[in-house]
């Protein structure tokens, strides 16, 4: 309820909270985490936090955790589908997210600060650290810039370590051959349903179709939120106008290019994972048979992109994992999280892109309150033990006020 700021913001709060307060895993833990987690497709924030549950509870808590992290952001995603299908879309303030932005940029600050101090000790590190930095940053909207510049760091350090790595004694642990029979099934099933929805024009054919597609994406995307809403607007607003296709499928699921945009900015405001987006879609596109239809909508789009990305997850990690045991991946692992560490230091630059940070009085406070936003955001991490959610919520209020 209190995850503003993206996946960016999202793996500040986890240092503060998961690391420092509750010391869930250590920071060489969570930065391994989210450096395998930016190796797969799907929502890397959701997957990162997946791990958390399954490293302190196995699987029941791994399922437990996703579903509590998914659920608010998706309930009031849906939420705003409801209101926007009745018509309510001009009636938004946003105001009140003023501050998220430069908010999410102090936690990221504050993440990459504290993983600069862990990772990099070395000449080595810091070179790889930069060329990460500039390759990201130069990238940062090309989808496989992220598991590219991880495996770079890896497979540098392989050459440049020079000393012998310790053994390094890691349990093994079982791989769960089930989850990737379960992922491949279930994608395989899912296009041939859909398909002879379509065909026989089932009555049910849109949740069909709906279900295929949201689980297609949670299945290929890299780069998270910033690749997948222009795939959805390529797949429901400007495929569906294509002459062929109104030809061939008179009945796509399709959606108005504004209220698509509507969820699309509403979605980086609300707390927790941007793959909500997807509940807001499902339940916009079956908003025309009824509220019951419309509801189950929210769910396919919530069930469908979220699904694959932690059967993918659950099955890999094991392997990952098991990973560890061998010399080569210890010394990769070394410019792996240097790479990590470049990645956090340009996303946090490349947030600040498009944001008003003018200390010139030109009769606006937001330079000056952005500013502030950023350094007290920082500034309180590192010195203060105030709770991340706290310094969320402080962040609304002040947009709310000023």
């Amino acid at each position: 309820m209190t995850a503003f700021g993206g996946p960016q913001g999202h793996m500040g709060m986890m240092m503060k909270t998961f690391v420092e307060k509750r010391r869930d895993l250590s920071e060489q833990e969570l930065l391994d985490f989210n450096a395998f987690c930016q190796l797969l497709p799907g929502a890397s924030s959701t997957q990162t936090l997946t791990l958390i549950g399954y490293k302190r509870g196995r699987l029941p808590l791994a399922i437990l955790t996703l579903f509590i992290w998914v659920l608010p952001a998706s309930v009031i995603m849906g939420a705003l589908s409801f209101l926007v299908a009745s018509g309510g879309r001009s009636g938004f303030d946003t105001g009140i997210f003023r501050f998220i932005q430069p908010m999410a940029v102090g936690f990221l600050a504050y993440a990459a600060f504290r993983a600069f101090t862990l990772v990099i000790k070395n000449r080595v590190a810091r070179t790889i650290m930069v060329l990460a930095m500039l390759l990201t940053y130069i990238f940062f909207k090309e989808p496989f810039v992220f598991p590219l510049v991880i495996l770079l760091g890896g497979v540098a350090t392989n050459f440049t370590e020079k000393k012998a790595s310790p053994v390094v004694k890691v349990p093994y642990r079982p791989i769960k051959w089930g989850n990737l029979v379960i992922f491949l099934s279930l994608f395989l099933l899912s296009g041939v349903f859909s398909e002879l929805a379509r065909k026989q024009e089932w009555e049910h054919r849109k949740a069909f179709n709906l279900f295929e597609n949201f689980y297609r994406f949670g299945s290929i995307v890299f780069g998270g939120g910033d690749v997948l809403m222009p795939m959805m607007y390529e797949q429901y607003v400007v495929r569906p106008q294509n002459e062929r296709i109104q030809r061939k499928n008179p009945q796509v699921v399709k959606l108005d290019g504004k209220d698509f945009l509507t969820g699309a900015g509403m979605v980086r405001a609300i707390p927790g994972p941007v793959f909500s987006i997807a509940s807001y879609t499902g339940g916009l596109a079956m908003s025309g048979s009824g509220p019951v239809d419309h509801m189950l909508g929210c769910a396919i789009g919530m069930v469908g992109i979220f699904l694959p990305s932690a059967l993918l997850v659950l099955f890999f990690y094991p392997v990952w994992h098991n990973l560890h045991r061998y010399n080569g991946i210890y010394r990769a692992l070394k410019g792996i999280n240097a790479s990590v560490v470049g990645i956090m230091v340009a996303s946090t630059i490349y947030l600040t892109r498009d944001m008003n940070l003018s200390m010139i009085p030109s009769g606006s406070l937001t330079g000056p309150m952005n500013l502030v936003v950023i350094f007290g955001t920082f500034f309180l991490l590192m010195f203060t033990r105030i709770p991340a959610p706290f310094v969320a919520l402080t962040c609304l209020i002040l947009g709310w006020l000023i």
